[in-house]
């Protein structure tokens, strides 16, 4: 799969990050905040993350990857790329360094989509995509809204206020050209109708596996006659 990449440095030496990557897979997928850190072994790669629920045996909160390449062939890759830039970025003392993709092209996707209803929430399902067997993106949101159903990409808050005091996000990943985000969207949604539709198909038959009658037609539940009164 073809990808640019920019690298933008981070002038804080306090901090174990050195600068920031973004990636463009092809000429359509955008992903953002791809951090290259130094730690005690050199510099490495960091994918965007988000602060999970979960806590380590030190109950330290667990952070989990919102992307992130899924094999280890497309790993190397990537990160050695990344950290090639990051060296020419040293040595030649630019802010900014750029590496282009040859052939850009849109990539080829899957879509994975896991419907779920919660009392007074807006959230229908959350959705996984895949670009060319290769990268997946997760933590994509199938919303309520007052159109209707769509798609929201996974983002971040940016620390700053919009109208009404409420909290800016920002998309950390997200389509860049309208055709690709158009059949992104339309993937994503026809995959979450059917997913939905073989759980409450499912659901109907457990129902009706386990409310059965006997032959006097009283109400079974499991092969247990009911009690009744």
């Amino acid at each position: 799969m073809e990808y640019s990449i920019q690298l933008n440095a981070v002038n804080n030496p306090e901090k174990s990050v050195r600068a920031f990557a973004t990636v463009v897979f092809g000429d359509s997928m955008k992903v953002t905040n791809v951090a290259v850190l130094e730690g005690s072994k050199g510099a490495f790669v960091s994918m965007p993350s988000f602060r999970s629920k979960e806590r380590d045996e030190y109950n330290n909160p667990v952070y989990k990857d919102v992307c992130n390449p899924i094999t280890k062939e497309f790993r190397q890759e990537l990160y050695d790329d990344i950290l090639a830039l990051y060296g020419e970025m040293e040595q030649s003392g630019k802010a900014e360094v750029t590496r282009e993709a040859e052939e850009p092209c849109e990539p080829e996707f899957t879509v994975r989509v896991t419907p779920f209803e919660r009392e007074n929430s807006n959230i229908l399902g959350l959705a996984h995509v895949v670009l060319d067997d290769s990268f997946q993106i997760g933590n994509i949101s199938v919303l309520k809204g007052k159109d209707g159903e769509f798609v929201a990409m996974p983002s971040h808050k940016t620390g700053k206020t919009g109208k009404g005091g409420k909290a800016v996000y920002q998309d950390v990943c997200y389509p860049i050209t309208k055709e690709f985000r158009e059949k992104l969207n339309v993937a994503v949604l026809e995959t979450y109708h059917q997913e939905r539709e073989k759980v409450m198909e499912q659901g109907h038959e457990r129902a009706t596996q386990q409310v059965q009658t006997d032959s006097r037609g009283f109400m079974q539940y499991n092969g247990e006659q009911l009690p009744f009164r």
